[in-house]
């Protein structure tokens, strides 16, 4: 008899751990494929973690197998390895590791594959012609033989009758054939030439292709608009040309079509897509094509990086900086580690690519890191073409005020913005924040319209007419009279995407505009459908959140609007100013990429800042050396180590209670394990926004020097988590994506 033990598709930690099962007379099984088995009183799916002769438990109740999913294995035994180090990494569930390596919908069998009906030509040469010469009479029969001659063809798309007549004449066949549900990205079949390398980009392919042999690890540092997808792309050839693989990880859905049309374009059939907003088909013949080994360049936003290829020559995380590759729920993994172990395990090409890379990232290029952690800095100095970097004015919005404008848009960016649409070129406003007014006050009491779920303000959206809480979703209509005081004057304080876009529109009546924001791109496809009116020219002002801030190229852009460059500046978070400072770069970065040079209006209540005057700048390296000091002295990551258990409960004293409890718990561990010298800081206390979703939350906050023993502390705080009490939750965080 030979057993499998098996992983089963249950998160819950009772259930972590491997359940043997007894393998039937003729069934194949091998690690990685997915079963269906007998679990208490029902039935589950499970991974196949081994295959043994041996088995501890008596064989007569050992439960068979029951049922084989597919016939090859779903995970490969490289992300087998993997899963079992993120669960120790990430202290998860190993099933919840699993289920990351493979489309959601192959569980449970949700997705199969579809096949139609094709028409074929069955004659050819003299006899086709013979045929034609027969047949000059039935002109619709005709047309449909011309039809497949330059390919088979659907049946539902041809001419039935026609059809059943040339069936039936022995001239066409007919045959069931799988169909692949193709995104939209991979639809256009042209193909792109390839474009002269600058010099420095030149070098740059130079070493990363060099290290294809070998392995290595890279920071590609360049400004916007230097070029650094060209480096990519010619690495990516290489390493076909090498027999390898190549996973491209963007950090948006936006910009992945974008990303698709460049590669596909190089690379067509090999180049595949991997993302959440695919339709549940598109993502599973997509993975369909991947693990079969047809296509071998795999794009995608963070799941990519679980993409099923093997020997891969290199990985690139394009905007490696952006915190969109930390998943913000369990497993909590870093896409951006994960890319760093397997391309370790495959001897691969790491490449992180940034115009601003992360304090963090930009640390691992100095001297004195140690080998293990290190990354070989790669810098492009120049754009493409040497064309030069956008002009950059800050505009004091404090003067405007002054002046009596009372309009988001200063005296500057408006008259910018008129002479841009005057000689035919498009513009970017960006603005970090969604909906029509940020928050709704009483002008006489001061009372703000809060959501009743989460301890914050609720966003008035033009659209619907409608409040619109933007942590759980909550809506309600605006009100009349302020529901304190009873008083009429009720105001709209503060602007975000649609007051930006109806103002353009008021403002400027010639412009055609588009909003890209998470309201306008729910819809399937829709990243792409704005982005292609913008890039036809359809429209002419893009306004958008941080969506439209990095990655694109759009030649016709000669200029940015920064509308509000403080709306991220003083969140209660110690990233806040390098996020700024990102953000601000970033979108400036988006004009002046082709022939006509580019200008960027940043408006701001504090031009002195440091953050926003580097980002005026394009001086990374100025930002760095300040930015790095400042962490260094208030001890904050990367020359610390943050972790939190977050404790949520439907009453306030439950969390506040296990809050608590834990400290206490916490407190009693440190000093056992004689390390009170490497905890900075160890405190429970209600977090920053302390009802979210209906629920109280309550945080028991641990800073700790980078130096220390990490990995224990963080399985103290995991199992403190465990034992949370009946009727709260506990969630563990290690570096939280936020502060909030």
């Amino acid at each position: 008899m030979r057993y499998a033990e098996v992983i089963v598709d249950l998160s819950a930690e009772a259930v972590d751990r491997r359940f043997s099962y007894a393998i039937p007379e003729g069934m194949a099984l091998e690690p990685g494929m997915l079963v269906t088995v007998p679990f208490g009183p029902r039935t589950l799916d499970g991974f196949v973690i081994r295959v043994t002769d041996h088995c501890d438990l008596d064989p007569a109740k050992v439960k068979p197998v029951l049922k084989l999913q597919r016939d090859e294995p779903v995970v490969l035994g490289e992300l087998m390895d993997l899963a079992d180090w993120m669960h120790q990494r990430y202290l998860c569930n190993l099933v919840d590791a699993l289920r990351l390596m493979i489309p959601s919908e192959l569980r449970g069998g949700r997705v199969r594959e579809v096949s139609t009906r094709f028409a074929h030509l069955a004659l050819t040469g003299e006899a086709l012609e013979a045929f034609i010469a027969q047949n000059k009479r039935a002109k619709r029969q005709l047309e449909l033989v011309e039809r497949l001659r330059s390919g088979d063809v659907e049946t539902a798309r041809l001419d039935a009758a026609a059809l059943k007549a040339l069936e039936k004449k022995g001239a066409v066949t007919v045959c069931q054939r799988e169909r692949r549900r193709t995104p939209r990205a991979l639809s256009d079949e042209s193909r792109t030439p390839d474009p002269t390398l600058m010099p420095g980009q030149a070098r740059a392919v130079e070493r990363l292709t060099g290290a294809l042999e070998t392995g290595g690890r890279f920071l590609l540092h360049g400004v916007t608009g230097s070029g650094k997808t060209e480096v990519y792309i010619r690495l990516i050839r290489r390493a076909l040309e090498l027999g390898r693989t190549a996973i491209v990880l963007v950090p948006e859905i936006a910009l992945t079509p974008q990303m698709v049309s460049w590669l596909h374009g190089r690379f067509g059939a090999d180049a595949a897509v991997l993302h959440s907003a695919l339709s549940a088909g598109e993502r599973f013949d997509e993975w369909r094509r991947i693990r079969s080994g047809e296509a071998r360049v795999v794009i995608g936003a963070r799941s990519a990086i679980f993409a099923p290829l093997e020997n891969i020559g290199c990985i690139i995380v394009d905007e490696e900086h952006e915190s969109s590759y930390q998943s913000d729920h369990r497993p909590r993994y870093d896409a951006r580690e994960i890319a760093w172990r397997r391309a370790g395990t495959h001897r691969a090409v790491l490449v992180l690519g940034s115009a601003t890379p992360s304090i963090a990232t930009y640390m691992r290029t100095e001297h004195g890191v140690r080998p293990e952690n290190r990354l070989e800095l790669i810098e492009l100095r120049q754009r493409v073409k040497d064309r030069p970097l956008p002009e950059v004015e800050l505009v004091d919005l404090r003067g405007e005020f002054d002046k009596g404008n009372r309009s988001i848009f200063s005296e500057k960016l408006a008259s910018e913005l008129q002479t841009c649409l005057d000689t035919g070129h498009q513009a970017m406003l960006f603005i970090n924040r969604r909906g029509h007014s940020t928050f709704v006050s009483c002008r006489k009491c001061g009372y703000v319209v809060k959501c009743a779920q989460c301890d914050v303000s609720m966003t008035y959206h033009q659209s619907g007419e409608l409040l619109r809480c933007h942590y759980c979703g909550a809506t309600q209509p605006p009100p009349r009279r302020c529901p304190s005081c009873g008083s009429a004057y009720i105001k709209y304080f503060g602007a975000g995407t649609q007051k930006v876009e109806a103002e353009v529109r008021r403002l400027f009546p010639q412009a055609r505009v588009a909003r890209m924001d998470n309201d306008t791109t729910q819809r399937k496809d829709a990243h792409q459908q704005i982005l292609d009116a913008f890039r036809s020219g359809e429209t002419n002002v893009l306004v958008g959140t941080q969506m439209i801030a990095k990655g694109l190229d759009f030649p016709k852009v000669t200029l940015v609007g920064v509308v509000a460059a403080d709306m991220t500046l003083n969140l209660p978070d110690y990233r806040s100013v390098e996020r700024t400072f990102q953000l601000i770069t970033q979108v400036a970065g988006r004009a002046g990429r082709a022939d006509e040079p580019g200008r960027v209006v940043v408006q701001t209540y504090d031009p002195e800042h440091y953050g926003i005057r580097c980002a005026a700048m394009q001086d990374y390296r100025a930002f760095y050396t300040r930015e790095s000091a400042n962490r260094r002295l208030a001890l904050y990551p990367p020359y610390s180590v943050i972790a939190r258990v977050v404790f949520t409960a439907r009453a306030p004293e439950a969390a506040e209670n296990a809050a608590r409890e834990a400290e206490k718990a916490m407190e009693a561990w440190v000093e056992a394990q004689g390390i009170r010298e490497h905890i900075l800081q160890l405190r429970a206390a209600e977090a920053p926004i302390g009802l979210l979703r209906g629920e109280y939350r309550w945080q028991l906050f641990t800073k700790l020097y980078f130096k220390a023993d990490t990995e224990a502390v963080a399985r103290q705080l995991r199992a403190l988590a465990d034992q949370a009490p009946e009727g709260v939750r506990a969630e563990l965080e290690v570096d939280p994506v936020n502060m909030i």
